[in-house]
């Protein structure tokens, strides 16, 4: 027989009932009125505060307090505002550093319906909470609101407790009905049970029992019951939209109620909504929500800007595809890992700092292996019988992504799913692919970024955007004719005459994933929205060396997604549109006409004509002032275009969001005149960062020609000691100056140092040197992740282009005037390649200074 250690209830005759109060019990009274909660938790404590254990009561509900300080008991306030993740976070750690044989005192959970709207994740909470207790030997009261909460978190508490005691009063006279009491037995005692004179009497006539419950007046067949607290909020918004004025204070009041239950808790995005959502586009989002809880920002920021659009113009939604997206809830995400036992391992890795990614390593290995609940498993089968054999793409929508704070910049994932084959095939690739992006709020990126932003500790819950793949079935592939990004400001202006408030866009053919990536081996066009027929580098060469030569797709066959030759694509008899968006390469169809090959036509996608034959470059400035108008704030964009058969184009709007800018400093006056001999580099355009004037205190530079001669592992160490000189690095006391051939964080050594962004963050000001002669060429990255990247780590970026006539070069000159350091004096093939410069203090002073107006940038000696 096994030996429990009991405790009482504070009623001898209750404790008779139910064979005394077990350490491990959670305990929970279904109550009509929290004074009669009061009554049970009073008794319980004026019992056992006097013996060696421990009293905290749990104070999170709006209620009035159950009971005041006092000797023997410990008040917790926990904000249950802040929402689950913080909230359940606090109580456990709490239950962690207090260990075994504790009392707990819980307000009522019924109450946390005000605060997170949802029973679902009430019993989340219990079912994350009560098994530590048990396994710490507590005993924990908690209080339910009879009939207040769904039939399904009542049943999760029933699951989950020891001890389940329905009370209620009639006439004054207290009932106990044990509904659940765990490994006892007694012939009567799951009978109600009247107290009178402090004792417990079992009410077993049939015909008692009857006219007792029907005294009480209860509903329990009441239908509501089989909705969640969260649809029950929306069903009541409906019936107020249908019979209340669209203008009226409730409805206002109703839209910021549930704006802030599932939308944002943004203020400066919450008063952008309440300024364009009116309730039916609030509800009408509603009926696209999987689960509940929160969007997301990225799905908030694309259903706004679409709605700040359509209401400013008329223009808008003739020219804006149709969105086809559903949202599944942040709530899923957390009932995933409560449902796969992962709670306990979350937690454990939010607190442990030391061990921070190791554990997030294990977790997130685990999230790749879990499944969903069939609630949910049933209503994503619906979703994908909805969207047919549609290639669809899963997003992540986490609630710090694009708002007014940190972009995310490509730390999270999103996954196309290609959506061909049988039902459970596709549910099969879909659920993997929400698996994959749940992971991804632990990778190693993810965890960096938020630990450098100093967001380990803020609740980052993942809702999902899924949205159907704009484009077209093009023989075996699917994609879109033409997907890019843009932004209402530009900040890498290339030419005096262009205007930053125009805005740019960086533009490609096929999927969108080229226009956020750096290209290896290809380019993406940049072009500025009031002059889109200049290029960056006007000058150097053929615009073709810059063209795009390769385009993501969709491969519907297969079930995949490939990158391809543009080329190989038009071969095949596709049509890219290239009348309207390249010119024809006659230079090239002669050659391949001298070699007797077949290729009949040869084209580069330069776009130049779809900028001088349409209103293509005005109508994107016109929708980014717009949007920007709207946010008081630059903004940039995702989208993709589709040409309709009559020659027309439809924009499909697929992200909007704040641009992540610093600022522009005040004006910089070059001086008029330097020594020749003490300018180190000058260039006109090609920077990012807006005017600064900075003295530089160190010099890394990756010398082109010497780096191109070096074997390609001795290229990936280049890499590497440029990573362990990063670390060294101390941000706030010191200005280093980065230079390198090609483009910084490539992936091929042949295109630039393969460092990646960790290993180059501290820098101050990053620059890369063109050269046509090594194959170095700069990749424009504005509009990358690796822009946002360097935007948010404050890096100057600019590139060089020592060929251009206007361009000044002389990086010899850190030879006569700064100090070399020995960094790799044991092999000096790779001392030829990468150099080390400290300016001496007291003598000649390394200065930069750009000048945004002017477009012009110098560094000098002075």
């Amino acid at each position: 027989m096994e030996n429990f250690q009991i405790a009482s209830t504070g009623l001898a005759s209750l404790d008779e009932v139910i064979r005394h109060l077990r350490m491990g019990d959670n305990v929970v009274f279904q109550v009509r009125d929290i004074d009669v909660y009061k009554r049970f938790v009073m008794a319980f404590i004026e019992k056992n505060k006097e013996t060696a254990k421990k009293i905290i009561y749990i104070r999170f509900t709006q209620h009035a307090p159950l009971l005041m300080a006092m000797n023997g008991v410990e008040v917790f306030p926990v904000n249950a505002d802040h929402g689950f993740e913080e909230f359940c976070s606090q109580i456990h750690e709490k239950i962690t550093s207090e260990g075994r044989d504790v009392l707990y005192i819980f307000d009522c959970l019924s109450e946390l319906l005000d605060r997170w709207a949802t029973d679902t994740m009430i019993g989340n909470f219990f079912k994350v909470t009560c098994p530590y207790l048990y396994e710490l030997n507590t005993i924990a009261y908690f209080a339910t609101f009879k009939n207040h909460n769904s039939y399904h978190s009542t049943a999760v508490i029933r699951d989950t407790t020891q001890v389940l005691f329905d009370v209620f009063e009639i006439d004054s006279i207290t009932y106990v009905h044990p509904l659940k009491v765990w490994n006892r037995y007694s012939p009567t005692l799951f009978f109600p049970h009247v107290m009178l004179n402090h004792h417990f009497i079992p009410v077993t006539s049939s015909g008692d029992v009857a006219a007792l419950y029907s005294r009480l007046g209860e509903d329990d067949e009441n239908p509501e019951r089989n909705l969640d607290y969260w649809d029950r909020l929306f069903l009541k918004a409906g019936e107020l939209l249908s019979s209340s004025d669209p203008a009226s204070a409730r409805v206002k009041e109703r839209i910021s109620q549930l704006s802030r239950i599932f939308l944002t808790r943004d203020n400066r995005i919450l008063e952008l909504i309440y300024k364009h959502f009116s309730l039916q586009d609030i509800l009408s989002i509603k009926s696209r929500l999987i689960g509940s809880g929160f969007i997301g920002g990225k799905t908030v920021g694309m259903l706004l800007a679409r709605k700040i659009l359509t209401q400013s113009s008329e223009l808008w939604p003739r020219l804006l595809e149709p969105h086809d997206s559903f949202y599944i809830g942040s709530d899923v995400y957390y009932s995933f890992l409560v449902d796969n036992n992962l709670w306990k391992l979350k937690m454990e890795h939010r607190r442990t700092a030391e061990n921070y990614f190791e554990k997030a390593s294990c977790l997130r290995e685990k999230i790749l292996q879990g499944s969903f609940n069939d609630t949910i498993k049933t209503k994503l089968l619906r979703m994908l019988e909805y969207f047919g054999q549609s290639p669809i793409i899963v997003r992540s929508s986490s609630l710090l992504e694009d708002g007014f704070g940190n972009a995310f910049p490509g730390k999270y994932e999103s996954i196309f799913c290609i959506n061909q084959g049988t039902l459970e095939e596709r549910y099969h690739h879909f659920t993997e692919a929400v698996r994959k992006v749940f992971a991804s709020t632990l990778s190693v990126e993810a965890l960096a970024y938020r630990e450098k932003h100093g967001l380990t500790q803020i609740e980052e819950q993942m809702a999902l955007l899924v949205q159907r793949v704009s484009g077209s079935n093009k023989q075996d592939y699917f994609f879109p004719d033409l997907a890019g990004v843009g932004f209402s400001f530009n900040t890498y202006v290339w030419d005096a005459q262009m205007n930053p408030n125009a805005g740019m866009m960086r533009l490609v053919l096929g999927l969108g994933t080229r226009a956020v990536d750096r290209l290896e081996g290809d380019y993406a066009r940049i072009a500025a929205l009031d002059r889109p027929q200049s290029m960056p580098y006007d000058g150097l060469r053929s615009f073709k060396a810059y063209s795009q030569q390769k385009m993501d797709v969709l491969n519907i066959r297969h079930n995949r997604q490939e990158c391809l030759s543009i080329q190989n694509l038009m071969d095949q008899g596709i049509d890219l549109h290239q009348t309207k968006l390249a010119e024809r390469d006659l230079e090239t169809e002669q050659k391949i006409r001298q070699l007797g090959l077949d290729r009949k036509e040869s084209w580069v996608f330069s776009f130049n004509p779809l900028f001088s034959d349409s209103d293509f470059a005005s109508t994107f400035s016109n929708l980014l002032q717009t949007l920007e108008t709207a946010y008081s704030h630059p903004v940039d964009i995702e989208f993709t275009v589709n040409f309709k058969s009559n020659g027309t184009y439809l924009i499909n709007l697929l992200q909007c969001r704040p641009l992540q800018v610093r600022g522009f400093k005040d004006h910089r006056e070059l001086p008029q005149e330097i020594l020749p001999d003490r300018i180190l580099f000058k260039s006109q355009g090609h920077f990012m960062g807006g005017n600064i004037s900075t003295s530089i205190h160190k010099v890394i530079l990756v010398e082109p020609h010497a780096y191109n001669q070096l074997s390609q592992s001795e290229k990936y160490e280049i890499a590497r000691i440029i990573g362990r000189l990063n670390k060294q690095i101390h941000k706030e006391t010191t200005t280093v100056l980065l230079l390198g051939p090609g483009r910084w964080g490539s992936k091929i050594p042949s295109l630039g140092v393969p460092a990646a962004f960790a290993e180059i963050n501290r820098c101050s000001i990053l620059g890369e040197i063109g050269y046509h002669q090594t194959g170095f060429l700069p990749d424009v990255s504005f509009g990358t992740h690796f822009f946002q990247d360097m935007i948010e780590s404050e890096i100057f970026y600019l590139a060089l282009f020592p060929e251009k006539e206007e361009t000044v070069y002389q990086l010899d000159l850190l030879d006569n005037f700064a100090q070399l350091l020995d960094i790799v004096p044991e092999k000096s093939k790779l001392s030829e390649s990468l150099k080390v410069y400290d300016l001496v203090p007291g003598q000649l002073n390394l200065k930069l200074i750009s000048d945004i107006t002017r477009q012009e940038i110098q560094c000098f000696f002075c």
